[in-house]
């Protein structure tokens, strides 16, 4: 079967491919890969009929804002507020078992 479109995907352009990158492929290699391939291309051209000059390019398909809160500095706890639950500290700092060896 010979298809007429001459930029399809054909298993002779799959086999002219691999060879150009130098990648042996099994006959049921190429046959999936014809078909994988070809529905690539016709997704394309889809995207392509309907991406026009009056379409504005865009990098993703949903307007992104900021998530994030406005960074205002807030009410924070004092040294002794921070402390009052602490396990051990040494007045100023929480205080931890040591997890490193001698040598770090």
């Amino acid at each position: 079967m010979t298809d007429t479109n001459p930029g399809a995907i054909t298993s002779e352009v799959v086999t002219h491919l691999a060879s150009l990158a130098r990648i042996a492929l099994t006959p049921e290699e190429i046959e999936k890969l014809t078909g994988e391939l070809g529905a690539i291309v016709d997704s394309v051209a889809k995207v392509s009929e309907v991406a026009t000059d009056e379409v504005p390019a865009t990098s993703h398909p949903i307007p992104l804002s900021n998530v994030f809160r406005p960074d205002i500095p807030g009410v924070t706890l004092t040294t002794e507020q921070a402390l009052a639950g602490a396990p051990e500290h040494d007045g100023s700092r929480f205080a931890v078992s040591a997890i490193l060896g001698e040598e770090q």
